[in-house]
C-alpha cells in the first residue's frame, strides 16, 4: 500500500487505529478452544468487528511462530482474511546482515504479503536497506520504544546527542517517508512532539495507547502532522475487551470509542 491510499482511508474514517492481534491461546474466550482453529476464528471476528474503525492491522509474529507450522497457517490465513484497503503490518522485528535481511524481506513482502513489517536497525544500514527495495512497501524502524529496558540503549548519550536521536535522523536518510515509518513509544509523551520537529514528514506507529498508560489526545496533538501521521496501536484493550461470547461486540465497542477520539483531530 502506497502513502496516498493510506492516508486516503485516514481520513475516510476520521481514523488512525490500528489494532493488535496479539492473539495469545490462553486468553482468547474459552468457548472458541472447540474450533479447528481457535486462534483464526478469534482473528476473523475481531477483524469483522473492528474494520469499520481499523486503518491497519498489526501482527505480533510471535504469538503465531511460537504454535509451530500451525501458528503460521493461521498467520497467513488471518492476513488474506483483512480487508484490501486496510494496512497491514508484520511485527516481526527483523534485522540481520544483507543477504539474511533479504530474505526476510521476501517473507513478509512476498510469501506472506504484508504491506510492512517492523525491523530491528541495530546491526547498521545493510540490515535495513534490503527492506527497502520493494515497491509500496514499508519498513517500520525501531526508534524510541516504550518499554523499560528502553533507557540500557536508547537514551544513552551517542555524542552530542541521544542514540535514538542519532537512530531516527540516520535511518530516515536510507529511504523516504514513503518507505519508513518509526515506532515511537506513546508513554515517551514529553518527547513526541521533539521526535516530530525531527523528523515533520515521517509516519509513526505508536503503540503504548490503553494498557501501557498512553493516551490519543497526547499522541494526536503531539505527533500528527499534515497527513495525520500517526497509526495508534491498541492491542490489549480491544481485542481481550470481553471474554465471554458476547468477545466481539465488546471489542466493536472499544474500537468505536477510540475512533471517535481520533476523529476529533482529523
Amino acid at each position: 500500500m502506497n502513502r496516498t491510499a493510506l492516508v486516503n482511508n485516514i481520513f475516510a474514517k476520521k481514523s488512525v487505529l490500528c489494532v493488535g492481534l496479539d492473539t495469545d491461546l490462553t486468553k482468547i474466550p474459552q468457548h472458541l478452544l472447540g474450533e479447528e482453529d481457535p486462534a483464526l476464528a478469534f482473528n476473523k471476528a475481531i477483524i469483522d468487528a473492528t474494520k469499520d474503525y481499523a486503518v491497519s492491522y498489526k501482527i505480533n509474529t510471535a504469538f503465531y511462530e511460537a504454535q509451530g507450522l500451525k501458528g503460521w497457517q493461521t498467520m497467513e490465513r488471518t492476513l488474506a482474511y483483512i480487508p484490501d484497503n486496510i494496512f497491514t503490518i508484520a511485527d516481526a522485528k527483523r534485522g540481520d546482515i544483507g543477504n539474511t535481511s533479504e530474505q526476510y524481506a521476501r517473507t513478509f513482502f512476498h510469501t506472506y504479503p504484508f504491506d510492512s513489517v517492523t525491523v530491528a536497525p541495530y546491526m547498521g544500514s545493510d540490515s535495513v536497506k534490503p527492506f527497502l527495495k520493494f515497491e509500496d512497501k514499508w519498513s517500520i524502524v525501531l526508534g524510541l520504544t516504550s518499554n523499560a529496558g528502553s533507557a540500557d540503549f536508547q537514551l544513552q548519550p551517542s555524542g552530542d546527542e541521544l542514540l535514538y536521536q542519532k537512530v531516527l535522523k540516520t535511518v530516515a536518510s536510507w529511504g523516504t517517508p514513503e518507505n519508513i515509518m518509526f515506532v515511537i513509544g506513546a508513554t515517551r509523551k514529553e518527547q513526541l512532539q521533539e521526535v516530530r520537529t525531527l523528523l515533520p514528514d515521517h509516519f509513526f506507529l505508536v503503540p503504548g495507547v490503553g494498557a501501557q498508560g498512553g493516551d490519543v489526545a497526547t499522541v494526536c496533538t503531539n505527533a500528527m502532522n499534515k497527513d495525520a501521521g500517526v497509526l495508534i496501536n491498541v492491542s490489549r484493550g480491544i481485542i481481550y475487551a470481553g471474554n465471554g461470547t458476547d468477545f466481539a461486540e465488546r471489542a466493536n465497542e472499544e474500537a468505536r470509542k477510540y475512533q471517535q477520539e481520533m476523529s476529533v483531530f482529523l
